[in-house]
Order: C-alpha cells, then structure tokens, then sequence
C-alpha cells in the first residue's frame, strides 16, 4: 500500500520536498500541503499532485487518511509539530533544528521515551551526504589511524536582513555541529567562538569562527560566513594520524573561456545537497514502512546535542570566553 505523507511548510525547502516525494519515492502519496498561507499550500499542491492543501498544520497531522508527517516550517514550530505528531502516533521528518531550545528538545525526547518508541527523523541530511559518508569509512576502517582534527567551513552568497553573527550560531553551524559529531564519533566538551576584530559585529551576516573541544580530545573549527558573495560553498577535511581526507562537491562540468578555466557555485545549498536530501527521504520512507530507525539518521538526542551546543556557543560569544558543556544523561532509547 502507498504511504501517505503530509508535508506542512510549502516555503523553499517544503516545496522541495514536495518535489522528492512526487518525484523520487515510489510507493508514495502526497496527501496534503499545508502552508500557514492557503495560496502558496494550494500552488504546491497543484505542482506536485497533492490530494488536497490545508492552511491547518494541527488537524493535518491529525489525518485519518495521513501515514506521516515531513515537518518544512519555520524553525520555532518544530518541536510543537514534532509533539503533535508523537501524540498522533505518526512518524515524523523533522528539518533541522528540532528547536533552538534545549528544553524544547527534552520535551520531545520525553514524550518520545514514555512512548517507548522513536517517531522523529531530524533533517541533517549531510550524513547521507555520500562524501560525508566516505570521510566517515576512511576513519572507521582505520585507514586514517585516529582522527586529530575536523576543519569546516561553511559560506552562503548573502545573509538574508537581521541575521546576525548569533544566528549564524544557531541557525547555520548546528549542521556542522552534528555532522562533525557524527562523523568523529564523539561528543563536545567544549567551544570558544571568535569575529574579526576588523568587522562589525552587529551587522547583518557577520562571519564567526568556532573551535570546538570534543571529549575524544579532538578539535573541530567551524567557519561561518554568510555574506561570502561567489556562491554557497560547504568543505572540510578530517586530519588523521596516517592522513588526511577531504569532502568534494558534486561538481559535473568544467568550464573554459575568457581565458579562464573555472566551475560554477550554486546560488544556495539545494544543488549540493540535493541526492544527500533524496537519500534521507527515502530512509525516512522506510523507517515509516518498517519502524525500524535508519542507523545513520539523525533522532531527537541529535537534535538536543546540537541546541545545546548552540546555546554554549552564543554564550562564549557574548561572555567572549570558552564555554563548558553539560549535558543531560542519554536515554536508553537512543542507541546509535
């Protein structure tokens, strides 16, 4: 039988999602759009062959004839849909963050706990990224010997208005926080964030620098900069004992003129990413169908880790000093 899914957020990244569930997945229904706007809801349901469109994100999930819920709305009503969906008994694909809150998070590995099941897959889709995925089988298989360092960087053509040099904190390194975690296979202990002392800080996608202490002995530097104006460029490389490997974008041509030879960047990170996103979604669809939890996905404990050293990292920026982490003992329930 099809699944049905109810995508809610028809913004840039729930269209996109509608597009991969119309496109990509056999065995699935597009059941409803549902957009806080009726209008943009109804247009992505035409455009992907939604059966219906509702501007009612709460009587969406609760569907009789919805299966599962993808959650593409904005941040802050994440874990409240998220909560929903488990009262609902549904499983749910949640984008990144689960909340910029670390209670927030708790609430939803709570309900998830008394339930005694998982419901949430959370959206760091980087680790189905295949070059992630190499990067991580070079240092599992020990060809790398024992991981000394992880440098990222991560840069966006323009910041959009008012975001600021904290929300490149939380809103866009909490990638690199997870996926760094996720390929070292450690936890943080600690992290310090610097800005340029040339620039001002208060302005509109002011960069920063993150070095992050794992409890591995690790370091893990993180760059944001999200006024970088060539393009969206995501790289890094883990540094190893015996050697070194670095990520490479999915770049298909080349080309030449003008007496240049140059590649083209993506304006934002959909092109990058994009068979990363079709390779979550398809896990997620057999996570619905099975109820066995994808090994490599990202789950609600995931999603706390990253919040909580979101909320570290603004604390070193504001005190201008390195910030210790504590965390919450990891239920059972988690495994991976």
């Amino acid at each position: 039988m099809s699944v049905r899914i109810a995508i809610i957020g028809a913004g840039i990244m729930g269209a996109d999602h509608a597009r991969i569930v119309a496109e990509d997945l056999p065995g699935v229904s597009l059941q409803v759009v549902c957009d806080a706007s009726q209008e943009r809801a109804r247009k992505a349901a035409d455009e992907y062959g939604a059966g219906d469109a509702s501007d009612d994100p709460l009587a969406t999930i609760r569907r009789g004839d919805v299966d599962a819920i993808l959650i593409a709305s904005p941040d802050e009503t994440h874990a409240p849909l998220a909560l929903a969906a488990i009262e609902a008994g549904k499983p749910v694909l949640c984008e990144k963050p689960l909340s910029q809150s670390s209670k927030e998070c708790q609430d939803v590995i709570e309900a998830e706990v008394s339930r005694g099941r998982q419901f949430v897959q959370l959206g760091f889709m980087r680790r189905f990224d295949p070059s992630y995925r190499d990067m991580k089988a070079a240092l599992d298989d020990g060809s790398l010997g024992a991981a000394i360092m992880m440098h990222n960087f991560h840069r966006n053509v323009e910041a959009p208005a008012n975001f600021t040099g904290q929300m490149a904190i939380t809103n866009s390194a909490p990638h690199e926080f997870d996926v760094a975690r996720f390929v070292l296979g450690a936890d943080y202990k600690a992290i310090s964030v610097f800005q340029p002392a040339g620039i001002d800080a208060s302005r509109t996608g002011a960069p920063v620098f993150m070095v992050l202490e794992t409890d591995k002995g690790q370091l893990v530097n993180i760059e944001i900069n999200n006024n970088a104006a060539y393009g969206y460029d995501v790289r890094g490389e883990l540094v190893g004992e015996k050697g070194s490997v670095f990520l490479n974008a999915p770049i298909h041509t080349r080309q030449n003129g003008r007496l240049m030879s140059y590649e083209l960047y993506a304006p934002d990170w959909r092109p990058r990413f994009a068979e990363a996103y079709r390779l979550q979604n398809k896990a997620f669809l057999n996570f619905v169908r099975t109820g066995e939890f994808p090994p490599i996905a990202a789950d609600a404990w995931d999603g706390y880790c990253a919040a909580r050293v979101a909320e570290a990292g603004v604390e070193a920026l504001q005190k201008g000093a390195r910030a210790t982490l504590a965390r919450a003992e990891k239920p059972s329930l988690y495994k991976h």
